[in-house]
């Protein structure tokens, strides 16, 4: 065991090690938190999911436009001061999220947040693809998957023991994680943007982001971006919805719902490793829909069943299925980005997370609130259904593209074209 440790260790640079601690450290503040929000909102300020849907749907198009413009600032300036940025506005946000005592004033805060916080979202994915070689990415990916979900073992649990108490102290402790982050990073990594090559003309800020543009003109990565946004959509109920649901309708308390997510954690970190290295030679096309299957399964459970010992195995339907698409999809973006333009193609790879953000909380919202709530994994699973005909339809028009050779090869045989996630 200790042998196989120090292969693991040797075989990455120390800058990815000093990645892997801050995100840790950073995940356990935000999970002590963002599992709770729907909780936070609803009974704080005695609103419906109607209107915690909405807030968070507030958020999410804050954070695409945040998204957006820090993807263009990383190529251009760097990814480490982008990131401590984020790290220090997450922690003062943090802060006055706790401290905020009406709803108006929270919608309000919660562009502030998406937009300046958010920010740093691409410069952290660049600064992963610029540290490892491509042969190394779907299992570094994996690695820091499976130290982020340490983190989700702790911080769910503390979160859900200190929020029957004090939700307030939960901010706190998320603002005290990202300045302890933020310190890591000023004093351990350096900037790890390529540097522009010799004879080649630096761009200007305008002309950074009229690069986007380059972006939009793969339809192979359109697609996939469509399709990767209906699996999205179903999947991030799992942190908005699921707990307000386990709440009102099968009276699961605050702990059970800090369980389930606590087993999700424990589950990737025993088997995310050895799942990685198994499936990185498949077609990634088939992996995405392979994992997307086991998503469909998963989540409609929760709309079949009533018994806790069943959402455990929903539970871990879902978690294998994350275990799949999450890595490739990650080494997908990374793979296809030209280096000098990693910050602009992560900022679309995030589009496949905060436009469903946008969407699915007050789509799900309205029926929790106005129809029969279980509708919501009906519907869920019909999206997946639909995704994994998606994927599976991609997988046979990029076929010689990306299914027939590994994800982590290095793309030189064919243009490096905008395909992100």
């Amino acid at each position: 065991m200790l042998d196989r440790v120090n292969r693991i260790w040797r075989a990455y640079p120390s800058k990815f090690w000093v990645v892997a601690v801050t995100t840790f450290i950073d995940v356990i503040g935000a999970t002590l938190i963002f599992p709770f929000f729907a909780l936070y909102i609803t009974q704080r300020f005695a609103v419906g999911m109607t209107q915690a849907g909405l807030l968070l749907g507030t958020f999410s198009m804050a954070s695409l436009l945040g998204n957006m413009l820090g993807g263009a600032i990383a190529d251009r300036f760097g990814r480490r001061r982008l990131v401590l940025f984020g790290l220090v506005f997450s922690a003062l946000s943090a802060i006055s999220m706790g401290l905020v005592d009406n709803l108006a004033s929270f919608f309000v805060l919660a562009v502030i947040v998406g937009l300046l916080a958010d920010m740093a979202g691409p410069a952290r994915q660049a600064m992963i693809a610029d540290i490892l070689p491509e042969e190394k990415r779907t299992e570094g990916f994996g690695l820091l998957r499976v130290v982020a979900n340490l983190s989700w073992i702790i911080g769910p649990s503390i979160g859900g023991f200190v929020a029957s108490r004090s939700y307030l102290l939960l901010f706190i402790l998320d603002a005290i994680a990202s300045l302890l982050t933020a310190a890591i990073v000023f004093k351990l990594l350096p900037e790890t943007k390529p540097p522009t090559p010799q004879g080649q003309a630096r761009e200007s800020l305008a002309q950074t982001f009229v690069g986007y543009h380059r972006v939009l003109k793969d339809r192979s990565y359109l697609g996939f971006l469509v399709v990767s946004m209906l699996m999205v959509t179903v999947y991030q109920q799992l942190y908005s919805t699921l707990s307000v649901y386990l709440r009102d309708v099968h009276d699961v308390p605050t702990q059970g719902y800090g369980f389930l997510l606590s087993m999700n954690a424990v589950v990737v970190v025993l088997f995310q490793i050895a799942l990685t290295h198994r499936i990185k030679h498949l077609a990634p096309m088939l992996m995405m829909a392979a994992g997307t299957g086991l998503y469909l399964v998963g989540f409609s459970m929760f709309g079949i069943f009533a018994t806790y010992a069943l959402f455990i195995a929903a539970m871990l339907l879902i978690t294998f299925g994350e275990m799949i698409v999450v890595p490739v999809g990650q080494t997908l973006a990374a793979r296809f980005a030209p280096a000098e333009m990693r910050g602009r193609y992560m900022a679309f790879y995030g589009l496949s997370f905060t436009i469903p953000q946008i969407i699915g909380p007050m789509a799900a919202g309205l029926i929790m609130d106005y129809a029969d709530p279980r509708w919501v994994w009906y519907i869920g699973g019909l999206l997946c259904a639909i995704a994994v005909v998606g994927f599976y339809t991609l997988h046979i028009r990029s076929g010689s593209r990306i299914a027939a050779e590994p994800v982590e090869q290095v793309a030189s045989n064919e243009p490096r074209t905008a395909m992100t996630s």
